[in-house]
């Protein structure tokens, strides 16, 4: 591991120490909250259309991408490019031609070109989805390049993530997930490469996927097959930062003296989460960091992103294997087998009907506070 990271920010260390004195993160009182919310059509599209269309979620990493780079992005409902131009620039556009629709790019790869081509007649359009040239123009006659530029939404950089607002029309105000920043980058978030990406099909709702990531109670249980031996049970601190949750997760050796100072050190004993609202969910392990995006893909079905960043200073060739073992332990058996299994389980007893609510005890408090942020929002907007 790298040992020139940036120092921790204010908020980082207090919930550090916070860990070290052992005032653990334990709610007071059970809470029951209502099932109809993972099944309800009418709340999903509410959902969508108030937060998922409104709200700034992430895309992807800064590393998927380089300049003069794009990628295919269908997650989120919307047919996206996800474009770097030659000065470094992020955009977000459109998959479509305004020619005769075409979609422009049809695989999930990651391309290098200065220009986006139309695979159908060659319209061509720059990295920010502006037209540059067509084939024949005579033949189109008045056509004004500056009225057929790609669909392009607001979209932003920001602590080591490409995040967009699924509305063209909004306004790119994405101050909401710019407090996260300063977090992101002193974990080192801009600074590592791109190792590894998966998309898993889930059959259950966004939200079922993360709970899972709000609440420790289930790590020593659910993962006992996995990676349970390395944390403590029920062992976590957390706090708020606007709607997002930032926790810290205990592993077996949290009572170990650390020098705060030492990111690696206090990477060792404590495991940094990120619950970034609505669907972002980052996970610090000692030498990787997974994301997870979890996308709403109809009533009862979502889609979750699993990209796995490493150190961009570590020796590729002599660590290689260690990140492959870990890849395939946290994405195919932990996050897979596992946590995303746990969420369809939780899907199909809500479904049964049987179930009018559920019970969240003072380790899942957590899953609460995200479920009460999600509450408020959708009755601001239902009464804006």
């Amino acid at each position: 591991m790298p040992t020139s990271k940036p120092a921790m920010t204010p908020g980082q260390r207090a919930l550090a120490e916070a860990m070290m004195r052992g005032d653990h993160y334990v709610g007071k009182d059970a809470r029951r909250i209502s099932t109809d919310r993972y099944v309800d059509p009418q709340r999903h599209a509410e959902e969508m259309r108030h937060l998922f269309r409104r709200f700034p979620t992430a895309l992807t990493t800064s590393a998927l991408i380089g300049k003069d780079q794009m990628v295919r992005h269908d997650l989120t409902g919307l047919d996206l490019l996800v474009t770097r131009d030659g000065d470094g620039q992020v955009h977000v556009v459109g998959n479509s031609c305004a020619h005769r629709a075409t979609r422009l790019v049809d695989d999930d790869d990651v391309h290098t070109s200065r220009k986006i081509i139309c695979p159908y007649h060659a319209w061509t359009y720059r990295a920010n989805g502006e037209l540059a040239a067509l084939p024949r123009p005579d033949t189109f006659p008045g056509l004004c390049k500056e009225d057929h530029h790609l669909v392009r939404y607001p979209a932003a950089e920001i602590g080591g993530l490409i995040w967009f607002i699924g509305d063209p029309e909004a306004d790119a105000n994405f101050d909401e997930v710019a407090m996260v920043g300063p977090d992101l980058d002193a974990i080192g978030l801009g600074a590592m490469r791109h190792f590894a990406r998966n998309t898993h099909e889930i059959a259950a709702d966004w939200k079922m996927v993360v709970d899972a990531f709000c609440e420790g109670y289930h790590v020593k249980r659910l993962h006992a097959g996995s990676i349970g031996e390395y944390f403590a049970d029920g062992v976590s601190v957390a706090d708020r930062m606007g709607p997002h949750q930032r926790f810290i997760v205990g592993r077996t050796e949290h009572a170990k003296p650390v020098d705060l100072d030492d990111w690696n050190a206090v990477r060792e004993v404590m495991t940094f989460t990120y619950q970034i609202f609505p669907n972002t969910v980052i996970v610090v392990s000692p030498d990787y960091v997974n994301v997870l995006i979890i996308h709403p893909d109809g009533v009862g079905k979502c889609r979750a992103e699993n990209l796995m960043l490493v150190p961009g200073d570590a020796d590729a060739v002599a660590v290689q294997p260690r990140w492959e073992k870990s890849w395939q332990l946290l994405d195919q058996h932990t996050f897979g087998g596992e946590d995303f299994r746990a969420a369809a389980l939780c899907q199909r007893g809500v479904e049964a009907g049987l179930r009018k609510e559920m019970l969240l005890g003072t380790l899942e408090t957590g899953v609460a506070v995200f479920h009460d942020e999600l509450d408020a929002r959708l009755a601001a907007q239902a009464g804006s």
